[in-house]
């Protein structure tokens, strides 16, 4: 079996089909060496943390679709990106709607159609709140009273607005608050309308929110506070999948809002890192190799990789899925098409990284991040970047402990870039050499930064492996990386310009 074997090509197909899942796909999910279905199938509240690209949109719609094949229709999937851009209450509202739709008892029956239960009733007040035309009809009111009094109530509302307001923004706000009163008004309702049609554990329904952190940072709190009442007590189990460090579970005003992990709700965490890299290799060349079982293939890293690919492909991904599974993608064609057959190396590994992932995860961070978000990381990015390949010439850096409980904003937009996977943790609790006291966290830049073409004069830390301390080689020597530098920096360095640098860097000549 080669490269471009008709074998190869038929499992690049089915890896490609497999990038971007959605509710109606009939994704692979391999659950090796874990319990993740059965954790996601008991009768939990739950958070599923994992980067993009880690499985979870795979996991989500392989359980639901697992269900409807054992004829239990237990899990009801809603995508967070059709609501992404609704402020709240609108948002709130139109996730309900989605759930309650495809709850048991949703459906009128067409012999029967003027009788209504409690979750046809309960949809239609949602629907009739969420519908209502209100923008144009307050803000015309509004501008005829200028500063007033009066009530308004929009045609086939169910809710009754006052009209007082002395400009177009205060009477939005109050329509607002008003919408949000009215759902707080109405959840015992909603309660009992979701034990009527779900009465019983044996039949309990898991609620699946994919890509949570598509909601907007500051509403995420309220969102899951008002599902959480909503749900407790009831058959209606929580699963919220999102990316740990765009995520805010509660906000503390007079009262806490939101949920607190591992009091309210339990996490599940679908990340595989480099701190533990021979784990994390062994469960990537797996996934790689049963995808490959599936289409008669034994063994695909045995057929198809040299004795370093599954390591540079390891490294090169920061232990993602989707994205080790890419950069293999990337790599096979761009050694075939070097006329390299055999078996898969080092080097198409890394031109593939380089090629691939840093404008897919910036991209991924500007959409993700958005414009209020995203100018800040870019920069924090791009100083991590300078100290350590152009003024330290190393691939890797230490953030003392003292640094991270001294300045938590700035070390929330580390664990972001982590998160984003434009830099890896590689230790999470380290000393330092040369008599630097403290302890310390070890990060690595992303491989596709220095590894393709390989940067002159840049000394690579090896941190998989051991040094005559039986530690990680070179990580101790590592330099120290100030988070005081991420405050300073946000507005006077630009990532595009630091990439252009480093890219102009001298490089080592190229191996096959």
């Amino acid at each position: 079996m080669s490269l471009d074997s008709t074998e190869t090509q038929s499992l690049l197909h089915q890896i490609r089909d497999s990038f971007r899942v959605r509710e109606n796909d009939r994704p692979i999910y391999l659950d090796i060496g874990g319990d993740h279905f059965r954790r996601v199938s008991s009768p939990q509240h739950q958070v599923i943390f994992g980067r993009r690209g880690s499985g979870k949109s795979c996991l989500f719609v392989y359980c639901m679709n697992q269900s409807k094949e054992a004829g239990e229709n237990n899990f009801i999937y809603v995508g967070m990106d059709q609501f992404k851009t609704l402020k709240f209450p609108d948002i709130l509202t139109s996730i309900l709607i989605d759930i309650f739709s495809q709850l048991p008892g949703a459906k009128k029956k067409w012999w029967w159609p003027f009788s209504t239960n409690k979750i046809q009733a309960a949809l239609s007040e949602l629907e009739k709140t969420l519908d209502t035309a209100f923008e144009e009809s307050i803000e015309e009111e509004s501008r005829k009273k200028n500063s007033g009094k009066g009530t308004f109530k929009p045609k086939d509302s169910l809710i009754e607005f006052g009209a007082e307001a002395s400009n177009e923004l205060s009477v939005k706000s109050k329509f607002s608050r008003q919408k949000q009163d009215f759902l707080e008004r109405h959840l015992s309702q909603y309660k009992r309308a979701i034990k009527e049609a779900v009465p019983t554990r044996d039949h309990a329904i898991n609620i699946l929110l994919d890509d949570y952190y598509l909601v907007n940072n500051s509403l995420q709190p309220d969102v899951i506070d008002y599902l959480h009442r909503l749900f407790r007590d009831t058959n209606l189990y929580l699963k919220i999948g999102t990316i740990r460090h765009r995520t805010k579970l509660r906000r503390y005003e007079n009262q806490t809002i939101g949920v607190e992990l591992n009091q309210d709700i339990e996490e599940i965490n679908l990340d595989k890192t480099l701190d533990t890299l021979r784990q994390t290799q062994d469960y990537l060349v797996a996934i790689l190799d049963e995808m490959g079982r599936t289409l008669g293939i034994n063994s695909v890293s045995g057929n198809l990789f040299n004795a370093d690919a599954a390591h540079a492909l390891t490294l090169a991904s920061g232990g993602v899925p989707r994205d080790f599974l890419t950069i293999f993608v990337e790599a096979v064609s761009l050694s075939v098409s070097s006329g390299k057959t055999d078996r898969l190396t080092p080097t198409y590994i890394y031109k593939a990284a380089a090629s691939q992932a840093i404008p897919n995860k910036r991209r991924n961070l500007s959409e993700d991040a958005g414009v209020t978000d995203a100018p800040a990381l870019e920069a924090a990015f791009a100083d991590i970047i300078s100290f350590c390949l152009k003024e330290k010439k190393k691939t890797a850096f230490l953030v003392s402990s003292d640094d991270v409980h001294a300045m938590a904003a700035e070390h929330e937009m580390l664990q972001q870039l982590v998160d984003f996977k434009l830099i890896h943790l590689i230790d999470q609790n380290t000393s330092a050499a040369s008599g630097r006291a403290g302890r310390y966290s070890a990060y690595t830049l992303d491989a596709a930064l220095f590894m393709a073409p390989r940067k002159r004069n840049i000394e690579i830390v090896e941190f998989w492996l051991q040094d005559a301390h039986r530690g990680s080689k070179g990580v101790r020597e590592s330099p120290i990386y100030p988070l005081q530098r991420i405050k300073l920096n946000q507005q006077n360095i630009e990532l595009e310009a630091v990439l252009g640098e480093v890219e102009e860097l001298p490089s080592e000549p190229e191996t096959a």
